[in-house]
């Protein structure tokens, strides 16, 4: 996994999360949609010029874990150990994740940094010592109130995400006063309406402090494998106050004051909708507690659907992502995802989509783009990228097109986290330059063999080779492998620089890509499908 961060600029980085991902099996489509989403989101900003740090990582504490690792034999590190070096992280690195820090919670720099969290609020009166009884989903790993639960035919209560039964739990434990920041929460949501999203994630988040908050258990007495609570060892720290810290600790939360402040607290947190209340509730009440500042906002992804369930491992619906990328590639994997689902709404998967998808937008209009603007120019003009002679208005046009699928592009993506829209903007130009292709048919203006007929020839092909300069730029936080080699078959590494240099807000600038550029055909950026495997 390549770490991209630019720590020479100064002022605080543009810092986004995902979740850390529970290990009690591999990874599947809904852990990678979020973590694709982290890092064209961190991609694109780098993009920007922006300093930005992007972390992942993965939570390996709590009763899940140990069940799970029981189940095979092993330890729970030896199962972690197992599952993150041979699972998780070669599988970021397959799909080109540009994660700055990988952080697990068995890691020394984070266990003693939550034990020190969580003794500060120890020691000021945030926790007391309590009992409580009541039904726990291990899936989730949270205690549920009778509201949240379903029944099956037999009249078992189940847990409403997982569809398995809950456990009837009594112990003793060490509680956080959360029902003390309920107005607090309230006045910041009502301050910052954009702390949460989408506005229905929002909603509900709203709608469930106003009913009043119950003191939240941080402590478990019934198993060990966790981080100790320090004033009493015979307790462990609740799975997700351990694991909602790593955003702290991974960044040098009492251990490196500098990079803390320079860092801390998260632009964008993104997490699954199942996870929101964690998010938008637990944690900045935590935060609160301890004098620290809030995230800039959650944002929760909706699920990935399977024949109308909830993509996971427990309904055994988790599909593999090599088992895409296989067929479709990499880069087309990270842009139907994200191109094909709204963020913040529940999608389904289907490989018959994503197949119309591929042939009609990857292959049909961005790839036989590159490849006939790239042919015309070595058929015409030797390789050489012609001057711009004579634009016109149909000229103009493109450029206007350009300019606003660059603004629409950098809005949706960078600032609203509108993946879908964003993409959509791209591909509506990549359509528009096609259409003028159409139009002023530069394969019949090549027969014209006079000086006029040459200048608008070369000013056709300066117009779309100039466009796709642009989508490069545009798609390389989306597509950074075939964006890479569109630059490259322009000869744009050597006329511009680096790809990654380039600024995605200036992408707009006509006539960045000179004259004289070595223009080749290179591969197919997206080859024609095999028939779908068996």
């Amino acid at each position: 996994m390549a770490a991209t961060g630019s720590e020479e600029q100064g002022g605080k980085a543009y810092y986004v999360t995902t979740p850390i991902y529970y290990v009690n099996d591999a990874p599947h489509l809904g852990h990678a949609y979020t973590t694709v989403a982290g890092d064209v989101l961190s991609r694109w900003h780098r993009q920007r010029g922006e300093k930005v740090w992007f972390l992942t990582g993965t939570d390996e504490h709590g009763q899940k874990i140990m069940r799970t690792a029981d189940a095979n034999g092993v330890t729970p590190q030896e199962w972690c150990d197992k599952l993150v070096e041979e699972a998780w992280k070669p599988l970021w690195e397959h799909l080109n994740i540009a994660n700055d820090d990988f952080i697990r919670t068995t890691e020394e720099r984070h266990t003693a940094r939550v034990q020190e969290f969580v003794q500060d609020l120890y020691d000021k009166d945030e926790i007391y010592k309590g009992g409580y009884e009541g039904p726990y989903c291990v899936g989730c790993e949270e205690y549920k109130l009778s509201a949240e639960l379903i029944e099956d035919e037999n009249g078992v209560k189940l847990c409403s995400i997982h569809k398995t039964p809950v456990e009837i739990l009594k112990e003793e434990n060490y509680f956080f006063k959360l029902s003390e920041y309920g107005p607090k929460l309230l006045a910041h949501y009502e301050a910052n309406p954009g702390f949460v999203q989408p506005e229905s994630a929002r909603n509900e988040v709203v709608n469930f402090v106003k009913q009043g908050l119950q003191d939240l258990s941080i402590s478990r007495s019934t198993f060990d494998w966790g981080v100790p609570v320090p004033w009493d060892e015979k307790h462990v720290i609740y799975v997700w106050v351990d694991a909602l810290l790593n955003y702290a600790t991974a960044v040098g939360y009492g251990a490196n004051q500098e990079k803390f402040d320079a860092t801390f607290p998260a632009d964008v947190h993104l997490v699954g909708k199942d996870i929101l209340r964690f998010h938008a509730i637990i944690w900045p009440a935590m935060l609160m507690a301890q004098g620290l500042p809030v995230p800039g906002r959650v944002a929760a992804n909706g699920w990935l659907m399977v024949g109308g369930e909830k993509m996971s491992k427990s309904n055994l619906t988790g599909i593999k992502p090599q088992d895409l990328t296989s067929h479709f590639g990499v880069d087309a994997y990270r842009w139907y995802f994200l191109r094909a689902i709204a963020f913040g709404q529940d999608g389904s998967f289907s490989w018959e989509d994503f197949s119309a998808r591929y042939t009609s937008e990857l292959a049909n209009d961005y790839g036989n783009l590159a490849s006939r603007v790239a042919a015309m120019v070595g058929k015409y003009f030797g390789g050489s990228l012609p001057a711009d002679a004579a634009p016109g208005d149909a000229e103009q046009a493109v450029r206007d097109g350009l300019v606003k699928a660059v603004a629409e592009a950098d809005r949706k993506i960078g600032e609203e986290l509108d993946f879908a829209g964003g993409i959509a903007a791209v591909f509506d130009f990549v359509k528009q330059v096609n259409g003028y292709l159409t139009e002023q048919e530069p394969w019949k203006v090549a027969k014209d063999d006079s000086a006029e007929g040459r200048a608008r020839l070369a000013t056709i092909l300066y117009t779309a080779s100039e466009s796709l300069r642009a989508i490069a730029v545009l798609l390389n936080p989306v597509m950074p492998e075939t964006s890479q080699k569109l630059w490259d078959s322009l000869g744009a590494d050597e006329a511009l620089g680096a790809l990654a240099e380039q600024r995605v807000q200036d992408a707009g600038t006509w006539g960045l890509l000179p004259a004289g550029a070595t223009v080749t055909k290179g591969a197919v950026l997206f080859p024609r499908l095999e028939e779908q495997p068996a």
